[in-house]
């Protein structure tokens, strides 16, 4: 308010002293006399001021008029000057403009618009960084590979936007799904970009796809040199890595360095089942049963898994039953109330044909976390028991129809694998298996189809009872089907069973 009063106050003030000041001029005699073509003209003191301005203004007009024609004249003659700059000015903002609505275009999905001011773009500006880029997203869009793909390349030559031509090409080959030349590409573009995190899991992908494990670990530590990587994921994933190299530790032929693979895994990552299992196999062979040992206890504290209890076994293959049982007493005293602890401990007395200890070991885990491996177990402890037939196949029908309990089941698809690996058999993720319970049933099959002749049997013994087979010959098949192959020191028929 202060502030328009005060331009108020001031225009007035200038306008008094022009009225003054002219006033003054009137009043005032003399003047000046011009003398052109034998006339004289006579200005008074404020006629002659006005003159002067009109004088100086027709001065100044003449100067900018001549500047204008010489602009010109250097303009048609291809010179840079203020008129060129003002036409480039014009067109670039033409351009931008353009290069602006082309990818807002992109954005909203619209890939002719985009494409057309691309094209736009690309005739106005003199920016091929910026113009190549929207013209071969716009290509992308509409389905012309080829085009994007020439654009890229475009991008390659230049050393300004190599990087983004590389990119470019590489995500083209991984939609046609050539990993090798895209391995290649990703590799080329690391080399551009060391600390670029996207390409990093890209390549990181590929060489866990195609097994380069070598390859892999140095892209893992490149992550996390980059800070791209907590340490802790790093361990695991390194541990990991170093597990793959190992994995033919059982294999004829496995050499002294795929042990140590298997062993490095194993003090990378102790809670790693899988390194754990191999790395304690790895000591087996080296005649070092102690140390397998002390790794074996050191992952069941981690986690109770069946692996790690079968490699426990293969420490001492020869001894009897009950030696077995009292060794077993190093892992399973460590969790008593794990479910697993249960099921080994009872598979362990069935062998050794203490069916109550077999059932005192399983208590309520058939009341509360019953899966196919429990119910079997109560099958072959109940035949052992000497039960009926009805009884055991009892129990059998409900293993067939029960879920398998806890597998391998990648966190990313949620596919259950046979066997643990680093990368999913079903979407290739890198290190996303776990040991749980899958969150869907399974299917039928997956349960029942070793099962399936047992209880075929039985119906067939129902529906055709002029075959007449004797009891004592069931119970035998029955029991070496069911009981025999709990043995935690070979790969248990119940759990392919079930």
């Amino acid at each position: 308010m202060l502030w328009s009063l005060l331009k108020i106050l001031v225009f007035v003030a200038i306008v008094g002293l022009l009225a003054v000041g002219a006033g003054f001029l009137m009043e005032s005699s003399g003047g000046i006399q011009i003398t052109a073509g034998g006339t004289e003209y006579t200005l008074g003191p404020l006629q002659s001021v006005i003159a002067l301005g009109v004088l100086v203004l027709a001065i100044w007009l003449f100067f900018k008029l001549l500047t204008l024609l010489v602009a010109t004249l250097k303009f048609l003659n291809g010179d840079e000057t203020a008129l060129s700059r003002y036409f480039d000015r014009s067109r670039e903002q033409r351009g931008y403009q353009a290069l602006a609505d082309g990818l807002m275009a992109l954005a909203s999905g619209e890939g002719r618009i985009a494409m057309s001011k691309a094209a736009k773009a690309e005739k106005l500006l003199n920016k091929p960084e910026l113009t190549n880029l929207l013209v071969a997203q716009a290509a992308e869009m509409n389905g012309d590979t080829k085009k994007a793909s020439d654009t890229y390349k475009k991008l390659v030559t230049n050393n300004a936007t190599r990087f983004v031509g590389v990119r470019g090409i590489l995500k083209q080959k991984l939609a046609e799904g050539d990993d090798d030349t895209a391995r290649k590409l990703a590799e080329k573009a690391l080399a551009i970009k060391p600390r670029h995190a996207e390409t990093q899991d890209i390549l990181l992908g590929l060489q866990t796809k195609s097994q380069d494990w070598a390859g892999a670990r140095s892209t893992l530590t490149a992550k996390l040199k980059a800070g791209h990587l907590p340490r802790d994921v790093f361990k695991r994933r390194d541990a990991v890595l170093a597990l793959s190299e190992a994995k033919g530790i059982l294999e004829e032929g496995a050499t002294v360095e795929q042990q140590e693979h298997a062993i490095e895994a194993n003090r990378l990552s102790p809670d790693l089942v899988p390194a754990a299992a191999m790395a304690a196999r790895a000591y087996i062979e080296k005649g070092k049963p102690r140390a397998a040992t002390k790794i074996l206890k050191k992952a069941w504290e981690v986690q109770s898994h069946p692996d790690l209890a079968h490699a426990f076994a293969e420490i001492a293959p020869d001894e009897t039953p009950d030696a077995r049982i009292k060794r077993f007493t190093a892992l399973t005293r460590i969790h008593p109330e794990n479910p697993e602890t249960r099921l080994i401990l009872a598979e362990l007395n069935i062998v050794a044909e203490d069916f109550p200890e077999a059932r005192r070991a399983l208590g309520d885990v058939v009341e509360k976390q019953a899966d196919a491996r429990a119910y079997t177990l109560m099958a072959a402890i109940e035949r052992g028991e000497g039960a009926s037939d009805a009884v055991v196949q009892g129990w059998l029908a409900k293993a067939l129809n029960a879920p398998r309990g806890p597998q391998w089941v990648c966190d990313n698809c949620h596919d259950i694998q046979p066997e643990w690996a680093p990368v999913c058999q079903n979407c290739h993720s890198f290190d996303t298996l776990s040991w749980q319970t899958p969150q869907t049933p399974e299917i039928a099959s997956a349960t029942g189809v070793h099962m399936l002749p047992l209880i075929v049997g039985a119906l067939e013994d129902k529906v055709e009872p002029e075959v007449e087979e004797p009891e004592e010959e069931v119970a035998p098949d029955v029991i070496e089907m069911e009981a025999e192959p709990v043995r935690p020191d070979v790969e248990p028929a119940i759990e392919e069973k079930v």
